[in-house]
């Protein structure tokens, strides 16, 4: 209990051990002995080799006491896994120590005492202050003891000495035939029971490995795949449960403009994506042009190719107007070709999962996922990708895949993994007037409103566009029979348009015709109002005179000075 009254768990130290630290929730038991177990080949002296050396990286120096193998047998073995346990021993870092036992000399001895074996690991450990200690294998130690008694106090006596001096401790052993080891005792008085094997199914073998127990921790209980390789252990966590990962709004291009568009500005960032189709439709092109748009961003991208090499890669891709070997030199492309049969699915996983968390890409793509099936049932694949597109997620990975679909079984694989994609795609062939060709369908795209139109698919020297497809009398309309359609529609369109230009024509000249008959007649109408105007204001003046003229007279016939009283006169 801590001073709050919570219980304590126990206390650990990290292995250094890529994957390992994460199954058991922080490495191994501090102060406390761990066995790691397994058949020949396992890689359980590796194991103990690897955690001394991380230990030094930590902080934490150890010792390395062998019953096996010399001193320069070991360090000759682990050097080819880039461990210079030479330079480490130099430099007081690790301590190296090879005890040869005869069982012939225990027994002249008289019996069998550790006290010999105490003072030599005491002295190893106060010379370099050592925090850690490995010790491989334990069958040599106890090889020459019979009695079981015996036995058991003295692997007890080993395992509580280590505890004293306060030691995180790895111990190797063999496999026994019904027991996790042959003594079948050492399971027992350990903290940590580690178990290593390998499995071989269809001539591919897979590492495996197992925590057992693991004494006041909770610990991953599942059988984990692990890698050796030039850089020492690698073991591959399952993530497939914990569905956990954070999701992105963020959108990146696949490099295919058109396409885009098609998804309202490109794909979601961690997102994964399906490519389908059968062979020849431009699968590994799709995948090619995503790789490329993510170099231009300045994103790293890795590629894992199944069926070509990356040379051939790269040329097939100049014909199509894509120059990759500039990113590969500028290290933002990584091409990583592997025949599937080459390893196990696990082993398969494993390798992706290392070069993935080395190279730290924004965009991966496996080209193409079908292969595996030569590796593996549906089942075991599906398992695999799971665990894979999982881990990508987490690291907030965008994966592309390509798969290889059969011609008559159109929207679905073989693998069943539709429904862990976020994006998929499926190019298709169209066979029309004798030719073949391609289109692109939108199967489904989550998160996002997309398009459901079929476009056709374009491939030349320039890189690969979509367009709008035709429909005709007969259906769709691809390749020549669209541009025997599109040479048709575009001659009746300028027939209709020349009709309705000499009918627009025809309609001005009627216009302009009617416009002049309405200015003749304006004319005419204008030189009549004219002269009726005319003869109506003579008129008028010719009526004024007629009334001047009678007023006049009138005037004269009253006028007093007259001629009117001459008149009178006669």
């Amino acid at each position: 209990m801590d001073a709050t009254g919570h219980a304590v768990g126990v206390e650990k130290t990290p292995s250094g051990i890529s994957g390992f630290d994460q199954i058991t929730d922080g490495g191994l038991p501090k102060g406390r002995a761990t066995l790691v177990c397994g058949g020949p080949g396992s890689g359980k002296t590796i194991f103990a080799a690897e955690f001394l050396v991380r230990g030094t990286e930590l902080g934490e120096p150890g010792v390395f006491v062998t019953f096996e193998e010399s001193v320069f047998d070991l360090t000759r073995n682990v050097a080819s896994l880039g461990f210079d346990l030479e330079r480490l021993q130099a430099e007081k870092k690790v301590a190296l120590d090879y005890i040869h036992l005869d069982p012939s000399e225990i027994e002249e001895a008289g019996g069998y005492s550790l006290d010999g074996l105490f003072v030599r690991l005491d002295h190893a450990i106060a010379t370099i202050g050592a925090k850690r200690i490995a010790i491989d294998t334990l069958e040599v130690l106890f090889g020459g003891l019979s009695d079981h008694t015996t036995l058991r106090a003295e692997i007890q006596r080993l395992f509580r000495w280590l505890k004293e001096k306060g030691l995180t401790t790895v111990v190797t052993a063999e496999a026994g035939e019904h027991t996790l080891t042959r003594q079948g005792l050492e399971e027992y008085v350990s903290d940590c029971v580690v178990v290593l094997n390998q499995n071989v199914v269809e001539q591919a073998a897979t590492r495996y490995l197992r925590v057992i127990k693991y004494r006041g921790s909770a610990h991953g209980t599942n059988e984990y795949p692990f890698l050796i390789d030039n850089t020492g252990f690698s073991v591959m966590p399952s993530t497939s449960l914990q569905l956990d990962y954070a999701v992105s709004n963020e959108r990146v291009s696949s490099g295919i403009p058109n396409l885009d568009n098609m998804l309202g500005s490109g794909f979601l960032r961690a997102s994964t994506i399906l490519v389908s189709g059968g062979a020849g439709t431009g699968k590994s092109i799709i995948a090619a042009h995503f790789a490329n748009a993510s170099c231009e961003r300045g994103e790293r991208c890795m590629t894992f190719a199944f069926e070509e090499s990356p040379s051939q890669i790269e040329r097939n891709m100049r014909s199509v107007g894509l120059d990759l070997s500039q990113w590969q030199r500028k290290g933002l492309l990584q091409i990583r070709a592997t025949r599937p049969s080459f390893f196990g699915l696990e082993m398969h996983l494993v390798a992706m999962h290392k070069a993935i968390a080395a190279f730290q890409p924004r965009a991966v793509i496996l080209d193409p996922i079908s292969s595996f099936m030569s590796a593996g049932t549906a089942h075991q694949v599906k398992a695999m990708l799971v665990r894979l597109f999982d881990w990508l997620k987490t690291q907030g990975v965008t994966g592309l895949v390509t798969y290889l679909t059969d011609a008559n079984r159109r929207e679905e694989t073989d693998v069943g993994i539709s429904s862990l994609i976020d994006t998929w795609l499926e190019v298709r062939d169209l066979e029309i007037a004798g030719e073949r060709n391609r289109t692109l369908y939108l199967i489904k795209s989550r998160g996002m409103s997309h398009s459901n139109q079929v476009r056709e698919f374009l491939i030349s020297s320039k890189g690969v566009s979509l367009a709008d497809v035709y429909f005709g009398p007969e259906g769709v309309l691809l390749g020549s029979a669209k541009a025997v359609e599109t040479r048709r529609r575009a001659r009746e369109s300028r027939i209709a348009r020349e009709e309705i230009e000499r009918k627009e024509r025809m309609l001005e000249l009627s216009r302009r015709m009617l416009e002049a008959k309405i200015l003749a007649l304006r004319a005419g109408h204008a030189a009549e109002e004219e002269e009726t105007q005319r003869s109506i204001l003579q008129a008028r003046e010719n009526a004024k005179h007629v009334e001047e003229d009678r007023e006049k007279l009138a005037q004269s016939r009253t006028d007093p000075g007259g001629d009117n009283g001459a008149t009178e006169g006669i």
